[in-house]
């Protein structure tokens, strides 16, 4: 693997992300059939995004590399190759797990070069896929943050959210925390076959209901919206309903993006699955990974507009620690980031 070369400490290479004992298992239990997990001891866990990037925060946690949702969409599927691995099936089933993920935040959030800044998770893979119900990483990584009272959000299409139910509504009592559940459309057949290894839309949906019960802010990220098939205003309408049928804080929708890794993946499936709509998808994509602003706004103005009808609204950002840092510690970033961090909000 290539993280074998990574994980040598030179003066010339790139800081390793990863110690040099990777263990690798399978497990033959109908969960995780076909699926191999790269066990790894990171180097560093709260990771900056590049300058460059348009995502609203600047640090992110990832626990996992890989996803086994498999959404054949997925923008984060580039970020394998970066480990020797392809961006298709690879990425739907090898999964690198960082097993010191809880004890190496704890480190990092104590350092005095850390002042407490707001940190997103799930925004590369799914902190909540199938590999957390077996490694349970993110109890650990939540009483983290709880206990320095440190502002978080979390993006999953993972209903195992729920488990640490209790953990959410005790940093809530600290500090700033909100949550987002990735729905895109409610159609259940296109679910079957575009996100096969995640939850059903319906049960992301009771996620959302049940944390907003609970106190914790959860709005839905309405992602992607995939052109010629979830994108009609029936469609739309019926997906907005449903959102707002959850009590949602919000409701931000996202067109389909198609970048490098994750472009080849899609239209592959989009050649099996709706091959009539080839020629539409590569001339709508042709100036890039995004489709045009003008169909964009369309979306987002369509969206806005069911949402406006059923008493939703776009998402509003904003997150604030209530109570102080030690008055010891210095502004400063904590140890260098992951040059594979991706610069978009993923479509999880």
């Amino acid at each position: 693997m290539r993280w074998d070369n990574l994980s040598r400490d030179t003066a010339a290479t790139t800081p390793a992300l990863f110690g040099v004992d990777a263990v690798t298992r399978t497990f033959d239990t109908p969960e995780f059939r076909g699926i191999t997990f790269h066990e790894v001891r990171a180097r560093t866990i709260v990771n900056r995004v590049p300058g460059a990037s348009r995502m609203p925060f600047e640090w992110t946690i990832n626990p996992y590399r890989g996803c086994s949702h498999a959404c054949v969409y997925c923008f984060a599927r580039k970020t394998h190759a970066y480990l020797d691995l392809d961006s298709g099936l690879d990425f739907d089933s090898q999964i690198v797990v960082k097993v010191n993920a809880p004890e190496l935040l704890r480190r990092e959030l104590a350092s005095p070069r850390w002042h407490g800044e707001h940190i997103a998770m799930g925004t590369n893979v799914d902190c909540y896929q199938r590999a957390e119900g077996r490694y349970r990483l993110m109890p650990g990584i939540l009483a983290a943050l709880r206990d320095h009272a440190n502002p978080f959000s979390i993006l999953t299409k993972g209903s195992l959210i729920l488990r640490d139910l209790d953990l959410l509504v005790q940093a809530s009592e600290v500090t700033d925390v909100s949550t987002a559940v990735s729905v895109g459309f409610v159609d259940r057949d296109l679910w079957r076959t575009v996100e096969p290894g995640t939850p059903s839309p319906a049960k992301r949906l009771e996620v959302c209901r049940t944390l907003n019960e609970h106190g914790i802010p959860s709005g839905v990220l309405m992602a992607p919206v995939l052109p010629y098939l979830s994108d009609s205003p029936e469609q739309l309408r019926e997906t907005v309903r449903a959102i707002a049928g959850t009590g949602a804080t919000s409701v931000t929708p996202l067109v389909l993006h198609l970048r490098p890794g994750a472009r080849e993946w899609f239209m592959a499936w989009l050649s099996v699955h709706h091959p009539r709509l080839i020629s539409r998808y590569k001339a709508l994509y042709a100036g890039g990974a995004y489709a045009p602003t003008w169909y964009q706004r369309r979306i987002t103005r369509q969206v806005h507009e069911f949402a406006a009808e059923f008493g939703i609204g776009p998402s509003r950002s904003g997150a604030a620690r209530r109570i102080a840092a030690p008055e010891e510690e210095a502004p400063g970033p904590p140890a260098a980031p992951d040059p594979a961090q991706p610069t978009q909000l993923t479509l999880i």
